[in-house]
């Protein structure tokens, strides 16, 4: 058997060394007894939280990260992803998610992220991707990349989204203003404009369609 590396870097004879990346523990284990059963590929690593992946990334240098988009840790899949792009043990990234909106979509792609999966692929399917993904190859659920096409881009500017992102968990406008560095009443103009363009009652409402389309 040839051990000469590939074009991607990886010596043919090799397993794909994989990272798995979901705070829900069921899931994860699950998916990681299934693909125990692929002879090429190795479940190296396993994290519940945003920061746990790109520990586990850096100390045990996996091919592929599997990331979940939802994880608790201040650091969804798409931040891990572009952290494990440009950080000290970069590997190819693909999302898991039951959240595949489109905004979601865009921003995984803008990172780098080589893969956008949904939580209902079998384990054969995400074997497959996987394999797709180290070889340096891109798979989007068609369905998710419809969607995308179709909804456009968001409407809010890099302002507005951020504010409405510090509204989210319902803080005040004063709270607002001190985590974004900004006046109050700029604060409550980029709210206001951003339903406006959301055509939204409210802040509240602003939030919760800008989280459908994934613009937040």
């Amino acid at each position: 058997m040839s051990t000469a590396p590939g074009s991607d870097g990886h010596v043919a004879g090799e397993r794909i060394r994989v990272l798995l990346a979901d705070d829900e523990h069921l899931i994860r284990g699950a998916v990681a007894a299934l693909l125990s059963y692929e002879d090429d590929l190795l479940v190296v690593a396993e994290a519940a939280t945003g920061p746990e992946a790109i520990a586990m990334a850096r100390a045990h240098r996996p091919d592929v990260a599997v990331l979940d988009l939802q994880m608790p840790g201040g650091l969804d899949g798409v931040a891990v992803a572009a952290a494990l792009r440009s950080g000290p043990a970069p590997c190819r990234t693909m999302i898991v998610t039951s959240h595949g909106r489109p905004g979601h979509l865009k921003r995984a792609l803008a990172v780098g992220v080589r893969g956008f999966v949904p939580k209902t692929a079998s384990a054969q399917r995400l074997a497959e991707i996987i394999r797709i993904v180290h070889a340096g190859g891109r798979y989007i659920d068609p369905d998710l990349a419809a969607d995308a096409i179709s909804a456009g881009d968001s409407p809010l500017t890099v302002r507005e989204t951020e504010v409405l992102e510090l509204a989210a968990d319902g803080s005040p406008i004063a709270e607002i203003a001190r985590r974004a560095n900004l006046s109050p009443g700029t604060v409550r103009n980029y709210l206001s404009s951003a339903a406006a363009k959301l055509s939204a009652e409210n802040r509240h409402t602003a939030v919760r369609i800008a989280r459908e389309h994934g613009w937040v």
